[in-house]
């Protein structure tokens, strides 16, 4: 018998780029500490895929986003914390205001990067996008 506790949760990564570059974040929650990835959080009931990308990014950046669309998912699998996630990744366009740190016991840091020059170490999803061949730019 499964155990339905051990159901996984949905996230959405938000893969925001402006004159070529992706906007990452430096985790500090215990999900993912002290990793790069890009913002976004925990799909929400009866929400769109493209109103979580637009919430997330402006609750944990400050900024706004336009031109969303599906980039892919990732089955992703962190066993050291027993959880499991499904990540859905949406790539979307700069749209305004300046990044900034909006969620102090989540992150510490944003930053502009280009996509063949990304920090390390990155969040588990984001690691497996790129595993697929997911392009980020």
């Amino acid at each position: 018998m499964t155990d339905k506790s051990k159901r996984p949760k949905v996230g959405v990564g938000v893969i925001i780029v402006k004159d070529g570059k992706v906007l990452l974040q430096k985790r500090c929650s215990e999900h993912g500490k002290d990793t790069w990835s890009f913002p976004g959080g925990h799909l929400e009931g009866f929400e769109t895929w493209e109103g979580c990308a637009m919430r997330e990014t402006e609750e944990e950046v400050g900024i706004t986003v336009k031109n969303i669309k599906f980039a892919g998912v990732t089955n992703d699998f962190h066993t050291s914390e027993d959880k499991h996630y499904v990540t859905i990744f949406m790539r979307c366009e700069y749209d305004a205001g300046e990044p900034k740190v909006n969620s102090e016991d989540e992150l510490t840091e944003v930053h502009w990067f280009s996509p063949e020059d990304l920090p390390s170490p990155l969040f588990l999803p984001l690691e497996n996008y790129l595993k697929l061949g997911y392009r980020i730019g």
